[in-house]
């Protein structure tokens, strides 16, 4: 490969002048992912429930807080207004937004389907589908105005695989991937792509709690490879998909999860 061509094709990947918001910043998939998206080049706003979180976060992206490209806001996505509030500040704060990652997420206790109760199940919904799309809603209306931008819901393997005992879960994120399809459809000729980037097993603060149990075993078994994910193997198909590199991508699931969905 000449010197021009290997030049032409990091410039596909380099988010440099884009302003990117990660939901679920404060740690574990969402923070991994915060970090890709900072080391392209872009200006990232963290945003999640917990400030402390995204303070850490954004002193491990900028130690010096010298560059001038992260920002926090705390807040819920399923809170009314908080996803309509980010866009009007990330907007008046950078003059633009060009990608989106919608990585807010809870998981419920590893329940049998029978003994999930009401509020747990609309506690699981509300946060993983409502908040999703109130978060691309209204970035969406943003990056429309603009022509421009790229919207990546981060949902799961198990959008598409069966596996017990996580009924809510699963609907949340077969959902948010049918919801990708449709804005993908209804936006792709004014500019605005959508996209689904789904994980298998990683370890997170968030997986821990199944992964320690006897069900890790089983899960690493199931898993093509032998073995979980590490976070910051999100990274790499994140900034792909933000970039100008899957200009011609939308309405599509990247799976990073180690062959479970070839299984």
């Amino acid at each position: 490969m000449t010197d021009v061509a290997e030049e032409m094709q990091k410039s596909m990947f380099d988010l440099t002048g884009k302003v990117a918001w990660v939901t679920g910043a404060g740690k574990g998939l969402g923070s991994a992912i915060a970090q890709a998206l900072y080391d392209a080049g872009a200006t990232v706003v963290l945003t999640s429930k917990t400030e402390s979180d995204l303070t850490r976060v954004a002193k491990e992206l900028d130690p010096s807080g010298s560059t001038g490209r992260t920002s926090v806001i705390a807040g819920s996505v399923d809170t009314p207004g908080f996803a309509a509030d980010a866009v009007r500040r990330i907007v008046a704060d950078h003059g633009q937004l060009n990608v989106l990652i919608n990585c807010a997420g809870i998981s419920p206790s590893f329940t049998r389907s029978e003994r999930v109760t009401d509020e747990g199940w609309q506690r699981v919904i509300k946060v993983n589908l409502d908040g999703a799309f109130f978060c691309a809603r209204e970035a969406g209306a943003q990056m429309l105005a603009q022509e421009t931008g790229s919207i990546v819901n981060i949902t799961s393997v198990h959008a598409v695989t069966g596996f017990e005992r996580i009924a809510a879960y699963a609907a949340s994120k077969g959902g948010l991937d049918a919801l990708t399809k449709t804005l993908a459809v209804e936006w792709a000729r004014r500019g605005v792509r959508v996209n689904s980037l789904a994980p298998g097993y990683f370890r997170t603060d968030l997986s821990s709690g199944l992964l320690d149990s006897k069900w890790g075993e089983t899960i690493v078994a199931a898993t093509p490879v032998g073995r979980l994910g590490v976070p910051s193997e999100l990274g790499g198909a994140a900034v792909f998909l933000a970039s100008d590199a899957s200009s011609y991508v939308t309405g599509t699931t990247v799976n990073v999860d180690g062959g479970w969905v070839a299984r």
